[in-house]
């Protein structure tokens, strides 16, 4: 039987793809830190930022799966992202009542920003890909699969544990619409966290036909997801840091160092 292997002009599109991507997180990076806030920089610097984050974690992936495999995956997490998370704008479930702002970009249907399915897509495609690397000494086990996914879900989390201290007393993304009694991480309720893990494992559930290399060869250690993750994760980390959203920052940082060293470590096994 044919396997359709990955398209050979993705591999020649990843380089300069990757080196965009880069570009456009130091520009961002560099306008964060010097505090240039308008909406007006915000929305072109920022919406570049996760456009080519987006382009770049998809490129990656089709290094390693077939082009309709990479297209399926995208189409897959950003409908049931978007389907989800208009459930969640309109009713609050399953992550609790909170509003967008216009700076996260314009809205779909006057429900959705166009950025929150790309925002789901960088975070599944690469969350897995960091946690196929701490898992990679247990490939061959038969819950591996299983811990992929948990891990996947898991990374989903520690991501929004430092999202949304960005998202609301940085860039005033989106607000928070609940009571001051209920427990909360800088206004978002915990039960947001366990929404984030609930929509993480359904993405994951309908997306992972599609995401299985099927291909029976050795393919070659990848720690673009890895680095992808990381300089997302230091963005927000500086962002929080120049607020002075110190526990939100030490959280992070210590998640995403504690999942670097497994992250290397499985790679080098």
């Amino acid at each position: 039987m044919h396997i359709p292997k990955p398209s050979p002009a993705v591999e020649r599109w990843h380089k300069p793809l990757f080196i965009l991507f880069l570009i456009s997180w130091v520009v961002s990076f560099v306008f964060l830190c010097l505090g240039l806030n308008s909406p007006a920089e915000r929305r072109w610097t920022e919406g570049i930022l996760l456009l080519s984050a987006t382009v770049t974690s998809l490129v990656a992936l089709g290094r390693r799966l077939p082009l309709q495999n990479v297209v399926m995956t995208a189409l897959c997490i950003a409908f049931i992202s978007s389907a989800i998370m208009t459930v969640a704008a309109l009713t609050g479930i399953p992550l609790g009542p909170y509003v967008y702002s216009e700076d996260v970009g314009e809205k779909m249907f006057d429900v959705l920003p166009w950025t929150v399915p790309l925002i789901w897509i960088v975070v599944v495609v690469n969350g897995r890909g960091v946690a196929r690397l701490m898992m990679r000494p247990w490939r061959k086990t038969n819950y591996y699969g299983f811990w992929v996914i948990g891990l996947t879900c898991g990374m989903a989390v520690l991501l929004d544990l430092g999202l949304e201290p960005f998202a609301v007393f940085v860039r005033d993304y989106w607000i928070w619409q609940v009571p001051k009694s209920v427990p909360h991480w800088y206004t978002a309720p915990w039960v947001n966290f366990l929404g984030w893990f609930v929509v993480t494992l359904s993405i994951l559930a309908f997306s992972i036909p599609w995401l299985i290399n099927k291909q029976p060869i050795k393919l070659p250690i990848d720690y673009h997801p890895l680095i992808v993750w990381l300089l997302i994760n230091v963005w927000l980390m500086t962002g929080n840091a120049l607020h002075q959203l110190w526990p939100a920052v030490a959280l992070s940082l210590a998640g995403n160092i504690t999942a670097s060293i497994y992250a290397i470590r499985g790679a080098r096994w």
